[in-house]
């Protein structure tokens, strides 16, 4: 299903400001074929499976360096993979939004060469800084893991913030986009989670659905871009600064969250009309 070629897909990866060389490959790891068959099947997924109604779209610069900073909506992390699909399908020119993936990940076997291929890193602040100094589109999920383990009932809620974004932020004086996600608590309903479990296994935990297996159900996502985020200094401010800023892109948050939920109504699902097919040729 996801390995036929898709001439509209293989144009917008040629569209992406990402250097490859003349074997498809980029300074940083980054394969062009794997990103194909990455959005290739985020393809399918959104028309199928996962629909997202963007909004704010505009606030999302089209170039140069910048943060989407926004919140797990529980569960798995699958909101950034949402975002990821909607940085590239959803923009007039493509881009690829890549982001600091949990240290967890580079243990699991062949996981670490997969998500590089895709421009995907570990969590090393170093990586972050280099990506934003080259002018790439980072996206951060400030809570981590404890976005990620958000139960059901929890998940459009906000866990405690981590404060090096900001910090990263003020250092390569790239503005913040803010987003709220919202469905992901829908999508894959976590009752429980199973920590021990987890550890055995060599991720942070082991979610538990309502109805038991770790897999998601079909279910239509909201994706809410705020406008930039500008702050003054260096990176170097004392701690009671960065976490007012800090609190300020968290507030901001919770108001792009808001404005999602308020949009969630029973309706039927229009399928021809999805982000995915704009401007396709």
């Amino acid at each position: 299903m996801f390995t036929s070629r898709d001439p509209w897909i293989e144009r917008r990866v040629d569209q992406l400001e990402v250097p490859f060389n003349a074997y498809g490959i980029d300074p940083y790891g980054i394969d062009k074929t794997h990103l194909v068959r990455l959005f290739t099947a985020l393809e399918w997924m959104r028309r199928r499976y996962f629909p997202v109604r963007v909004r704010g779209l505009p606030f999302v610069p089209q170039q140069g360096r910048a943060m989407l900073v926004g919140n797990h909506s529980g569960g798995v992390a699958i909101d950034a993979t949402m975002v990821i699909g909607s940085a590239f399908f959803d923009l007039d020119t493509p881009r690829l939004a890549q982001g600091m993936a949990d240290k967890f990940l580079g243990r699991l076997p062949g996981i670490a060469r997969l998500s590089s291929r895709i421009g995907q890193f570990a969590g090393i602040p170093a990586h972050a800084e280099r990506l934003l100094e080259d002018d790439r589109l980072l996206m951060v999920f400030p809570e981590g893991a404890r976005g990620t383990a958000k139960l059901a009932s929890e998940a459009d809620s906000l866990v405690r913030f981590g404060t090096g974004f900001m910090r990263l932020a003020l250092k390569t004086r790239a503005p913040i986009i803010p987003f709220g996600f919202v469905g992901g608590g829908e999508a894959f309903p976590t009752m429980f989670n199973l920590y021990a479990f987890g550890r055995l296994l060599g991720v942070p935990y082991v979610p538990v659905t309502r109805y038991l297996l770790p897999l998601p159900k079909p279910t239509t996502f909201d994706l809410t871009y705020g406008d930039a985020m500008f702050f003054e200094g260096n990176g170097q401010e004392d701690d009671e600064v960065i976490q007012d800023y800090v609190e300020q892109v968290k507030a901001k948050i919770a108001d792009l969250i808001a404005q999602g939920r308020s949009r969630r109504k029973p309706r039927p699902l229009l399928r021809s009309g999805s982000p995915s097919q704009r401007g396709r040729r």
